[in-house]
């Protein structure tokens, strides 16, 4: 790693620390073995948040080693699983965070299915804005100077489809301002291009299997609830985020991406160069579905069809991720893509990214 990306690592405190239990328990209600995958879960989580929620840190490792817990999270379907959305269906029931984890654990072991329902109906749509500062120089190099198609696959409630809403400052590389919007901060190691002009977008869409409607209230307090606690800038960028969503509401496709991709390709090759985009979308497809989706969007791109912005985990779009020429840092720990082709390496929620 050199010195620049060094400090931008440096800056925001990310090198992650080794998951050690918070205690032994016993339980007689499952065997050690089938609750080890959900602790493996719930580990990575303490990970992946480490110095970023002090509070879901503490309270994912000390799920890891309550096998009272543990047992009742193994109950759940394996995409409920997450330790996010099950924190947040707490939290959305009272629970404080940060707060005690003895607050959590009392809540959902004591549960007589409030938790459990708000668990099973809802999902972890947060569509993270802050990535729009790691998509922007990728959107920005597409196009030719005519206006974009923006199409986002995943798009939950769309609040992405808005990049040129935002003013950006990379450093410390430079700064794209005149948007009229809120400024996106992302500190950049490598030589990022930066883009010389706003971007023009002629069209906008998504398509995502339960599209969320950024008019709905109880939704927008649902995605609030989503962030994690300590996280206050974040909560600030998704309530801006909605206040431009609001002001010109998403055209959301109800459907399967595999699916419904080709058609809305289509519609939007009327408006535009057709930019077909997702960021944390693909890991929730299984590997069939991940290698059935990479082909597709191959076959697209070299048809003409459409561009295609690509910004997942590493171990997501693995062809991708090998194209990459360096080693992945410990904490960039997505790949953002062009048309199949790494470009740089970027931090799951937009502060950082290296530039390849």
């Amino acid at each position: 790693m050199n010195t620049a990306q060094g400090a931008v690592l440096g800056r925001f405190g990310w090198n992650a620390k080794p998951w050690q239990p918070a205690r032994d328990r016993v339980s007689h209600d499952k065997p050690m073995t089938d609750l080890s995958n959900v602790a493996g879960r719930y580990s990575e989580f303490a990970l992946a948040t480490s110095e970023q929620s002090a509070c879901f840190e503490q309270r994912a490792n000390e799920v890891a080693g309550d096998n009272d817990m543990l047992a009742w999270i193994a109950e759940l379907p394996e995409e409920k699983q997450q330790p996010n959305l099950v924190f947040a269906a707490a939290r959305w029931h009272g629970v404080s965070a940060p707060g005690p984890y003895s607050a959590l654990r009392d809540a959902v072991i004591s549960d007589h299915g409030a938790i459990r329902e708000t668990i099973m109906s809802r999902s972890t749509q947060t569509n993270e804005v802050g990535r729009l500062a790691t998509l922007m120089p990728a959107f920005a190099s597409l196009g030719a100077g005519q206006p974009l198609a923006l199409l986002e696959v995943g798009a939950s409630a769309g609040l992405c489809l808005y990049p040129d809403r935002y003013d950006y400052d990379w450093q410390p590389v430079g700064r794209l301002t005149g948007s009229g919007g809120p400024e996106l901060r992302c500190d950049v190691a490598g030589a990022m291009p930066v883009p010389a002009a706003p971007l023009r977008v002629g069209w906008r869409s998504g398509i995502d299997l339960n599209p969320v409607d950024v008019t709905d209230q109880d939704a927008m307090d649902w995605l609030r609830i989503l962030i994690w606690p300590e996280q206050e800038q974040r909560r600030q960028r998704l309530v801006d985020a909605i206040t431009i969503a609001r002001q010109d509401p998403p055209a959301l496709i109800t459907g399967d991406l595999l699916e419904a991709l080709r058609a809305e390709i289509d519609t939007a090759a009327e408006h535009g160069v057709v930019v077909v985009f997702h960021s944390a979308v693909i890991a929730y497809l299984n590997q069939k579905d991940r290698a059935t989706f990479s082909a597709l969007m191959n076959d697209l791109v070299d048809s003409g069809a459409c561009r295609w912005v690509s910004n997942e985990g590493a171990g997501v779009l693995t062809d991708l991720t090998r194209s990459a020429p360096n080693p992945q840092d410990d904490d960039l720990t997505f790949v953002l893509g062009v048309d199949g082709r790494a470009v740089a390496r970027t931090h799951q929620h937009g502060a950082a990214m290296r530039w390849l």
